[in-house]
């Protein structure tokens, strides 16, 4: 099993907890603010109340034998940046860190972090590109210029067959899966659904709009494509 230490408590660092937490892990979450902690600890495998700018205190922590550390301290970018060096003196594993600009990016990285992350610039470029591509869901890129997206299919494409909508020819882009919600009744009569995805849709299956496209292509395609242009 993974273990993991998420340092600060914010808003950013519990709900890193919270999903590590819903992938199996076992997490050790840490901030100085007792009230934060205890809001925590029915959430966690552990959590300790300890200031992350304390060298001894970190070093007895339990940090140095997790997979990796979450330096979450987006608030106080100075204590991140102890901490971070901190970590990195003591021989911490994976050090990833939440940075509030590119300076202190660079910064965190020229200390030690082996990732930095930055919330605000990333969640910017998301809500631009959503309103850019609204049809589009979830995107992750794979290289410049190139991602992973989930998406609906456009107005224009619902109820037609992936045949005769020719996508990777027009489009130049790949639909590698297809997600569809099947409603299901429990054995409790409680209504709900099932996600089912199909990995090899094939040139007869029809799109409903409902369905959730998985493509891979050209950032520049894949906004034709949600257009439907």
């Amino acid at each position: 099993m993974k273990q993991f230490a998420v340092i600060g408590l914010g808003t950013f660092g519990c709900q890193v907890c919270r999903t590590l937490m819903e992938k199996g892990a076992e997490v050790i979450a840490i901030d100085a603010d007792p009230k934060r902690v205890e809001a925590m600890k029915d959430e966690v495998t552990q959590t300790l109340c300890l200031d992350a700018t304390d060298e001894e205190a970190l070093a007895h922590s339990g940090v140095l034998d997790v997979d990796a550390v979450v330096v979450a301290m987006g608030e106080r970018m100075e204590a991140a940046i102890v901490a971070t060096s901190i970590l990195k003196r003591l021989g911490a594993g994976q050090i990833i860190a939440r940075a509030a600009s590119s300076l202190y990016a660079r910064i965190l990285a020229d200390v030690g972090a082996d990732r930095t992350i930055l919330i605000e610039e990333q969640m910017a470029a998301q809500v631009a590109q959503s309103l850019i591509t609204p049809n589009v869901l979830e995107q992750m890129t794979l290289a410049s210029g190139h991602s992973l997206v989930e998406m609906r299919p456009p107005r224009s494409m619902v109820g037609r067959r992936l045949g005769d909508l020719d996508i990777r020819r027009k489009y130049r882009v790949n639909i590698i899966a297809v997600k569809r919600r099947i409603p299901i009744i429990s054995e409790e009569g409680e209504s709900g659904f099932h996600e089912q995805v199909n990995d090899l849709p094939g040139p007869d299956d029809v799109l409903t709009q409902d369905d959730i496209l998985v493509a891979v292509g050209q950032d520049e395609d894949i906004e034709r494509l949600s257009a439907g242009k």
